[in-house]
């Protein structure tokens, strides 16, 4: 178990010293202080590589195509219709919320809305997060012994939506970490946990650029009208709740 909190300041570090390494070096070459969606790209590139690197080359992360081996291909794709499907439900879930503080709006904006963006937001980081959140700390978490499944599987979900470091983002990186961590659980792999990640984030960028507007609601996209939002939002459960129960169908790990 203790290992997992390694992971855990390791990975931070990274975010940290990284980050601010990056961001003065770029701003020494450019001679300028201010914030670029150029610098913010190459910054969270920069950073989502090094931890890549870090836990595979030290096999904090162990990557093997064993479970691909299997052909799971039924798993990846309702991982990717459960995300799809989970995209409305979960803004309308938000919306109910009590406002809570964006602290990173301006920044997320700007790589959303960059093509270069989508590097960032919908390749590197569903691949270095579930590298890190599942395939390090909550594998350690799970071989220790000293919490249940589930409850190895909420710390690591409360884990992956502190280090969002963002109040607003966090109910839903906690609801989302369960589920990907229910999935890495089942599987033994975090290929399912990438492709949920990957559509998550995937729409996040397309919805961002088709209404640029942050303040936007579900309302406001469906022409004013609660009743469509509602239809909407009951539409999108008859999409998730098969998905998750062909997830459940058809999830298993290598040597079953």
């Amino acid at each position: 178990m203790k290992n997992a909190f390694v992971y855990l300041i390791d990975f931070l570090a990274l975010q940290l010293i990284g980050g601010y390494l990056v961001k003065n070096i770029w701003q020494l070459v450019a001679g300028s202080g201010d914030t670029t969606t150029a610098m913010l790209v190459t910054m969270s590139a920069t950073v989502s590589l090094l931890t890549i690197a870090l836990f595979l080359l030290t096999r904090w992360t162990a990557v093997s195509p064993t479970w691909l081996r299997t052909r799971p291909w039924s798993v990846l794709a309702w991982s990717v219709v459960a995300a799809l499907g989970l995209v409305i439900p979960s803004a309308w879930m938000q919306e109910q919320m009590p406002e809570l503080p964006d602290l990173m709006t301006d920044e997320f904006e700007m790589l959303l809305q960059d093509r270069w963006g989508y590097a960032v937001i919908g390749l590197l980081a569903p691949l270095s997060e579930e590298i890190v959140f599942r395939g390090a700390i909550l594998k350690s978490l799970l071989q220790s012994g000293r919490l249940p499944v589930w409850g190895a599987i909420a710390l690591s979900a409360l884990l992956f939506a502190v280090v969002h470091m963002n109040p607003v983002q966090m109910p839903h990186a906690f609801a989302i970490g369960l589920l990907l961590g229910w999935m890495y659980w089942r599987t033994g792999s975090i290929l399912p946990g990438m492709a949920y990640h990957w559509a998550n984030n995937s729409v996040a960028y397309v919805v961002s650029n088709v209404y640029p507007d942050p303040d936007i609601t579900l309302a406001d996209i469906f022409r004013g009208s609660q009743s469509h939002v509602y239809m909407a939002v009951a539409f999108s459960l008859l999409i998730v709740l098969p998905a998750l129960y062909q997830l459940n169908l058809w999830m298993k790990r290598a040597d079953e």
